[in-house]
């Protein structure tokens, strides 16, 4: 939810996926050439197709690198009960996933119509509707499957829209957090009551965002 992309550490490689997203977020996709950003870097094109072709390549491979653990997250979730536990739980770690991945999502809300056009685009649509799967029941009313899209789109937007609030991150994205599990706990309200459980998570390390525990890692699988 900050402002500026922290840069990662690493290789050449890593350091092209950086600034090419921040060239990609500063003048956006379709204005950003290979050649500028081999310029940032102060490289060769040569170099740089050495790694990557094209600028789709580039993008390709930050959104790989960056949504694992939400392929993690959503693998995990396929195996759980589907209880209320394990749907906050998911929030959780989706909120965890989603710090690291932060300066792609808000690219991809920059640059909706480029997005649209390129493979990107559709594979994150996909892994969105994975998620949203597991979150709403087959036969919930309309509703409450309203509730669980609204889930997504809130933890999404307010990393968008918030970047510019005052306020500490970490407050803004627990504050997020709080009102996606909120509607999703609203949405499970008529649902039958719960067997088992999440796998020793549950609702103690979510109300843990919230004050007692710091949950600021990645997805854990």
């Amino acid at each position: 939810m900050g402002s500026t992309p922290q840069p990662r550490r690493g290789n050449t490689r890593q350091r092209i996926q950086d600034v090419a997203l921040e060239l990609f977020a500063e003048q956006g996709y379709e204005k950003t050439s290979l050649r500028e950003i081999s310029e940032k870097l102060d490289v060769t094109k040569a170099a740089l197709y050495y790694h990557f072709k094209t600028k789709e390549d580039i993008l390709v491979s930050i959104f790989d690198d960056l949504n694992r653990p939400v392929e993690k997250l959503i693998a995990w979730g396929k195996e759980q009960p589907r209880t209320l536990e394990t749907k906050k739980e998911l929030l959780v770690r989706y909120s965890d996933a989603l710090i690291d991945a932060a300066p792609l999502f808000r690219f991809m809300q920059e640059n909706q119509a480029a997005v649209r056009d390129l493979s990107v685009g559709e594979t994150s649509k996909k892994r969105l509707m994975e998620l949203l799967d597991l979150l709403k029941d087959p036969d919930a009313a309309l509703a409450d499957q309203v509730r669980c899209v609204s889930a997504l789109v809130s933890m999404h937007a307010g990393m968008f829209f918030l970047k510019d609030v005052d306020g500490k991150v970490e407050d803004k994205r627990e504050a997020v957090l709080e009102v996606a599990v909120g509607l999703v706990t609203q949405a499970q309200r008529a649902a039958p009551p719960e067997v088992g459980g999440a796998g020793g998570g549950g609702w103690g390390r979510c109300a843990g965002v919230f004050g007692a525990d710091d949950h600021r890692g990645g997805a854990r699988s």
